[in-house]
């Protein structure tokens, strides 16, 4: 249960007590400000709190906006603030400032446009009402001073408070919301007419709708799947619970392609679909009732990689009922995927820290921003990097009409336009952008790189020589030595001694790219090289082997290195940090398993190495997976801050 407090003089026919009951408030009634106090300091330590102007007027869904999204633990609009239970201590300071002298200070309303009497923004600004991007202005107001702490409402005055003690609250976009505390009949009535000009509900379902999304996603699913998140959310449905309905619609489809027959190709097509429809239901459900958590994040995140990998299989296996082996293709469908997405997330980790100042200025971030003015360039640069949309939306029509071969063929020629589109620009960016790595993006970068025992310790000892080489080594050499293993590996035939001796290269040339913190412009280029160098060489090896069951048993051990990797990316983005060093050493690291899968194919004879496969993939797969899942429960156990990842585009 949270706790509202309204403060000020109650307002005959107000609605305010009313909407706060609605949103699960106990509403509690403070006659001053020291009653407020007073009230703040009896609320149970672990409930959300939040303090009302009593006169406040405005639509319910800028105060639910303002006052129930969990991510942030301090947030306010014009006559509200709330904090959750981590940052109550900074709520009762701030209090304390507000009211220090309460009795003497103006009364002066606290509106959001001067002598207007509303907060209203344009229309087209809804949609970002609740993506998270947080504005330091509330329809174009600043954070009040520090000199006018003893002015305005109560909450506004806390809200100021919290400001000039450095704990700024979180200020939601609210569009063509209102929120208002007039103070006097006529600017209250103008308000009250402003609230009934603006749609509540179209506002807040058009909000649900991610703001920024792929041509199919926009056009062809956003437009009546809002309606399901709609009717999903009135009937008590969790976006967790739509999120596994995506997943077991994806697994029945999957099996479905398993059967290696028309009709059950159509079928898996159009249980795609569906599942994709699921998909973007849930994500539009968690804006739509501000239902964000930390575990919904991390099962909307992986989920989808599960879904579209175990898809593939399904494709795998139904080619081989029909007599076409298409293993290879299905497994390099999942190489080429995962390391986009590596590029995707490398990229964007290690310009997280960027400011607005230097973000944008290397000449093809111009040129970017010049083309995103122009309509139809945007959507046509969205649609050709192939992003979930498009791409599930291709895979579901190709199964449905053509065979897996042709699929796997059509999403690796597409994936890879995608990758050399998205790598070369972000490249040129990166070569002429004026900016300066930070620790944190160094760090994240290491993170990314899952380098083991082997590759730490050389790196130490590799650490003098590292300082006097140029600042593109990193890259090149991780480049060199993953190219020299998976070449060896794919040419010199399975079973002979040279892809060891490759791998024992790569060993070194991996240590070497991690010698020294990764700041530099192309240092990002680093884990997406040693990513494909993994995948390639498992790849190159089982194909090489060339018996049954060795390219499905390589099939289950990237997917389960590939969970690994996209889980590290998942605990960085939720700053939580890297998963455990015990992990990655028992894991070997990314330089540890290679050379593990080179010498077993070394030493074993084909049908062996397939075995040993698939122990190696049930083993990774079962130590990455429960710690995964004992971490992230209970950080939601533990009351983490609630996240929500818009995703990547890809």
């Amino acid at each position: 249960m949270s706790t509202a407090i309204l403060t000020g003089q109650p307002v005959p026919g107000s609605s305010i007590e009313a909407d706060l009951r609605s949103l699960g408030f106990d509403v509690r009634i403070a006659s001053d400000a020291a009653a407020a106090g007073a009230l703040l300091a009896e609320v149970p330590a672990g409930q959300r709190v939040a303090v009302v102007d009593a006169r406040f007027v405005g639509h319910e869904h800028a105060l639910r906006l303002g006052l129930t999204d969990p991510r942030f633990p301090l947030a306010a609009i014009p006559g509200a603030v709330t904090a959750q239970p981590a940052a109550r201590r900074a709520l009762a300071l701030a209090m304390d400032r507000a009211t220090a002298g309460g009795n003497t200070a103006a009364s002066e309303p606290a509106t959001t446009g001067g002598t207007e009497p509303a907060a209203v923004g344009s229309a087209e600004s809804a949609p970002e009402a609740v993506t998270g991007d947080a504005p330091e202005t509330v329809s174009g107001e600043a954070p009040a001073p520090v000199g006018t702490l003893l002015t305005g409402a109560l909450a506004d005055r806390v809200a100021a408070a919290l400001s000039a003690d450095g704990s700024d609250p979180h200020r939601p976009d609210l569009g063509s919301l209102v929120a208002t505390v007039p103070d006097d009949p006529q600017t209250r009535n103008e308000a009250r007419q402003a609230v009934a000009a603006v749609d509540d509900e179209a506002v807040r379902l058009k909000s649900a709708v991610k703001a920024r999304d792929g041509f199919f996603t926009t056009y062809c699913i956003s437009p009546y799947s809002r309606y399901i998140a709609r009717w999903c959310a009135r009937r008590g449905l969790t976006p967790n619970q739509v999120t596994t309905a995506s997943l077991v619609t994806a697994l029945i489809a999957a099996a479905c392609a398993a059967t290696g027959t028309r009709p059950g190709f159509v079928a898996a097509g159009v249980l795609l679909l569906a599942s994709f429809v699921l998909d973007c239901t849930d994500g539009q459900l968690a804006r739509y009732s501000l239902q964000y958590s930390t575990l919904g994040a991390w099962l909307d995140a992986t989920f989808d990689r599960a879904k579209e990998y175990a898809y593939y299989a399904g494709l795998a296996l139904g080619a081989a009922r029909g007599g076409d082996d298409v293993w290879a293709l299905a497994l390099g469908a999942m190489v080429l995927q995962t390391c986009r997405h590596v590029v995707d997330f490398s990229f964007n980790e290690a310009n997280v820290d960027s400011t607005a100042a230097t973000a944008n200025t290397s000449p093809t971030a111009a040129l970017s921003g010049r083309l995103d003015s122009v309509g139809w360039t945007v959507w046509v640069r969205r649609m050709i990097v192939l992003p979930i949309g498009e791409r599930w939306a291709m895979i579901a029509v190709l199964t449905a009409l053509t065979t897996p071969r042709i699929t796997f063929y059509a999403l690796l020629i597409g994936c890879a336009f995608a990758a050399t589109y998205t790598t070369a620009g972000r490249v040129l960016r990166s070569l002429t952008r004026k900016a300066r790595r930070t620790d944190r993006a160094a760090r994240a970068l290491a993170d990314l790189t899952d380098s083991g025992p082997l590759a730490e310790r050389l790196a130490g000892a590799l650490k003098p020589v590292a300082r006097r080489l140029p600042g593109f080594t990193a890259p090149a050499v991780a480049l060199l030595g993953g190219a020299a293993v998976t070449a060896t590996a794919a040419l010199t035939g399975f079973g002979g001694p040279w892809p060891v001796l490759a791998a024992l290269l790569y060993v070194l040339t991996s240590a070497l790219a991690v010698a020294r913190p990764l700041k530099g412009p192309l240092d990002w280029l680093v884990p997406p090289f040693l990513r494909a160098a993994e995948y390639g060489t498992v790849l190159a090896l089982a194909a090489g082997a060339g018996v049954n069951g060795a390219l499905p048993a390589a099939y289950g051990l990237v997917a389960a290195v590939a969970y690994h990797h996209y889980d590290t990316v998942y605990r960085i983005r939720g700053d939580a940090g890297a998963p455990p060093p015990w992990l990655v050493r028992a894991t070997g690291g990314h330089e540890g398993r290679t050379l593990a899968v080179v010498v077993l194919a070394a030493l074993l004879t084909a049908s062996q190495f397939a075995v040993a496969l698939t122990v190696l993939a049930v083993a990774v797969a079962l130590l990455v997976l429960l710690e995964s899942i004992r971490f992230w429960v209970t950080a939601h156990r533990g009351g983490a801050p609630a996240v929500h990842d818009e995703g990547e585009p890809a």
